[in-house]
């Protein structure tokens, strides 16, 4: 397994992202020995994030569902100087997650809780009306998941004074967008309560960080064909971001431009649920859909 090389930036994504450096032996420094929890470590951004950490020091525990990629990543960990176990869970699952839970629990200590799984979905409602299994499976994962986990470790995460890391989407900054009803519900639900325990995590001396990206180019994204002409960041800059969160404690990292998209979903909220509608209905009608009014 080797490191996929890191695509280069069009001009609009180099305004739109700019770069983050870390310093290598500060990073060393301050997880040398650390116990690093990963969820939705096999691909994108979890792998990414794992490969800048494995000659750190730290000690990795990389969760996911592919265990052959987990095994794959845990080698390349180790040929780097690094230490990882792995743990193949789908976190939607009951008994499974509970299983992750007990593992973890048995670890002399945990440092940092990195909730990187997730699920997206772009579909809309009158193709979903025989698909409520959609809106199940993605809250499991987006929300269930790591509401479950942060329960279940905020007692390590004291002792050992540690951090919470959410990676979230930009878009439960923003209006509400037809089409994404399942995936921005579910990623908004998890916000919302993070940031609502955030006064009682702190309080327990464990530090969080809500990390807002617009579009990642990992494989998730690939099913929606729209975005393969929209600016997109690198996974690897995301860990990058990641890893300098790690090290300054931000409560709040999220593109400078976020503001202008914040700002416009509150002050033309009413307009563009105008133009939107008229748009939607243009479109099932050209489609010969049943409008459900």
């Amino acid at each position: 397994m080797t490191e996929n090389k890191e695509r280069k930036y069009s001009l609009i994504e180099k305004l739109l992202f700019p770069s983050v450096r870390v310093n290598a032996s500060k990073l060393t420094k301050a997880l040398v020995d650390k116990t690093i929890v990963i969820t939705g470590a096999s691909y994108g951004i979890g792998e990414s994030l794992t490969l800048q950490l494995a000659s750190t020091g730290a000690y990795l525990i990389l969760v996911a569902r592919t265990k052959d990629k987990l095994e794959a990543l845990k080698a390349e960990v180790a040929s780097r100087g690094g230490k990882a176990v792995v743990f193949a869970a789908d976190l939607r699952n009951e008994k499974e997650i509970d299983s992750f839970i007990q593992f973890l629990l048995h670890q002399n200590k945990i440092d940092y809780f990195i909730n990187n799984a997730g699920k997206s979905i772009r579909r809309s409602l009158l193709a979903s009306l025989d698909r409520y299994h959609d809106f199940a499976r993605t809250m499991a994962i987006n929300y269930e998941a790591p509401v479950k986990l942060a329960l279940s470790l905020l007692p390590k995460l004291s002792q050992s004074q540690g951090h919470i890391i959410n990676i979230s989407s930009l878009s439960v900054l923003m209006a509400p967008a037809p089409y994404w009803a399942a995936y921005q519900a579910s990623k908004t639900a998890f916000d919302q309560w993070f940031r609502c325990a955030m006064p009682e995590i702190h309080t327990m001396q464990v530090h969080t960080t809500s990390i807002y990206l617009p579009l990642v180019k990992t494989r998730m994204i690939s099913p929606t064909k729209i975005y393969d002409r929209m600016p997109a960041m690198n996974p690897e800059h995301v860990a990058r971001i990641i890893c300098h969160c790690m090290l300054t404690k931000r409560q709040v990292c999220k593109p400078w431009w976020s503001f202008l998209g914040e700002l416009a979903s509150v002050v033309f909220s009413k307009t563009s649920r105008r133009v939107l509608s008229c748009r939607l209905r243009t479109i099932q009608k050209s489609k010969g859909r049943f409008l459900l009014l």
